[in-house]
């Protein structure tokens, strides 16, 4: 069957949003979007789904606009999961074959990750992923790929992905109840490194780091091998949380605030400039400087760095990692927030974009950090069936991708000053603006 049939379709259940993606393989490799759908979550805290009814809502909606959209039916997904229950473990194992005149096949490895999956864990957890690093064969040592080598003795050294065996469960309840079949659970961070790391990041070394709004996701990688994994039960709500606490306003105008005006640097924040916050309910509105705004993001954005700069030290690769460390995620859209991760771990520091596998007329508004994990998920699919020798095509005629028109502040509205410097922003539907518009701030 033609590769170019094969279809992809994937769900990203996140904090903050849910979203549906369906893609495929042009000529060339890359990858199309064919469809792509978001909705607000309300079900999920921290990665981990906490409201069965509302999680189904949210992915019922995005996947009936995503049908719809692309003219396509499907009944298999691939979903990310991630949360705070999420952790990783290496072990080594080995298997014996009966001759060592024989080559080593696929069959010999797919074995030893079979016994590799029977390890003993804890009860109610169950293993996510075996990720080989290497391997060994009869004592010969750093071998990346034995297929096709003699020996008797094939070991290897395996990094393990381990998750609740209830929060795994009801994510593939939701996604049942919604008349899908899950493939394969995929961890959230190796999705994202799919999408935004390049090969020779992942040679030099470089850490992925996704900020999203309940998690913020590690993936270690060196010589082109997977280190270390790990999700960091912090994000962009508690600097949101934060605010709100902070300046004694809302939620949503402290959601508003951090993604208009805030700077994760308090010190180069002008210190002349305030924004007006209306009171609640009528009461006396409220002044709150850019430089206040500031510091408070910048105090807990510390202390989410130095939980990555932990976990990267744990995986014994700190000192190691040339390309350094690439944000992505909808957090690391946070104005001069590269530069204060550069400061605290004196890393190089970039923002990874989700385009490198994309074909060439994708459009601008897809290739975004918030859509990393989604893309990255199909990417993954399309691994997995190449895997696996499985193939997903769809039922229905193609048609032409189309999107929702965003929604754009009025020219008059001074806060549009603020978002022509932040071009990443422009032309997205952002709902936050629509709260800003009707609280009625305004900066002085």
């Amino acid at each position: 069957m033609n590769k170019q049939n094969q279809i992809v379709a994937a769900i990203d259940i996140g904090t903050t949003k849910i979203v549906s993606i369906l893609g495929k393989k042009n000529e060339s490799g890359k990858l199309e979007v064919l469809s792509l759908s978001k909705a607000p979550s309300r079900g999920v805290k921290r990665g981990v789904v906490q409201n069965i009814e509302e999680t189904v809502n949210a992915i019922k909606s995005t996947i009936e606009e995503v049908k719809k959209a692309s003219g396509m039916n499907f009944s298999e997904v691939f979903v990310g999961i991630a949360g705070q229950h999420i952790k990783s473990i290496r072990n080594r194992g080995y298997i014996n074959r009966e001759s060592d005149e024989d080559e080593i096949t696929r069959e010999d490895i797919q074995r030893l990750i079979k016994d590799m999956e029977r390890i003993p864990i804890d009860v109610g957890e169950e293993i996510i992923h075996v990720l080989p690093q290497s391997f060994i064969v009869d004592h010969e040592t750093g071998v990346k790929n034995p297929v096709g080598m003699s020996g008797r003795r094939l070991e290897g050294n395996f990094h393990i992905v381990i998750g609740r065996v209830a929060s795994a469960r009801n994510i593939e309840k939701c996604v049942n109840r919604v008349g899908l079949n899950i493939n394969e659970l995929v961890l959230e961070p190796l999705a994202s490194a799919e999408a935004v790391l390049t090969d020779d990041e992942k040679e030099a070394g470089v850490a992925l780091v996704d900020i999203g709004g309940g998690t913020t996701d590690v993936a270690v990688y060196y010589d082109n091998t997977i280190r270390h994994t790990a999700v960091i039960p912090f994000g962009g709500n508690v600097v949101t949380n934060d605010i709100k606490e902070g300046c004694a306003i809302l939620n949503r105008q402290a959601e508003s605030l951090k993604t208009q005006f805030g700077s994760a640097l308090g010190d180069i924040a002008p210190e002349d400039k305030v924004v007006t916050i209306p009171g609640i309910s009528g009461r006396e509105p409220k002044e709150i400087s850019f430089k206040n705004l500031a510091y408070i993001i910048q105090s807990r954005m510390e202390e989410i760095i130095d939980a990555v700069t932990f976990e990267i030290q744990n995986s014994g690769y700190y000192d190691k990692l040339a390309a350094g460390i690439v944000l992505t995620g909808g957090g690391s859209l946070l104005k001069h927030l590269p530069q204060l991760v550069k400061f605290r771990t004196g890393m190089d520091v970039r923002v990874g974009l989700p385009g490198l596998h994309l074909a060439g007329e994708a459009d601008e508004e897809i290739i975004q950090p918030m859509f990393s994990t989604s893309i990255g998920l199909v990417l993954k699919g399309f691994e997995y069936l190449k895997n696996n020798n499985k193939e997903l095509v769809e039922n229905a005629p193609e048609v032409v991708f189309e999107i929702e028109e965003k929604a754009e502040f009025d020219e008059n509205e001074p806060v549009k000053e603020t978002f022509k410097k932040r071009k990443i922003f422009d032309k997205f539907k952002n709902t936050l603006n629509e709260i800003f518009s009707e609280d009625g701030m305004k900066m002085e």
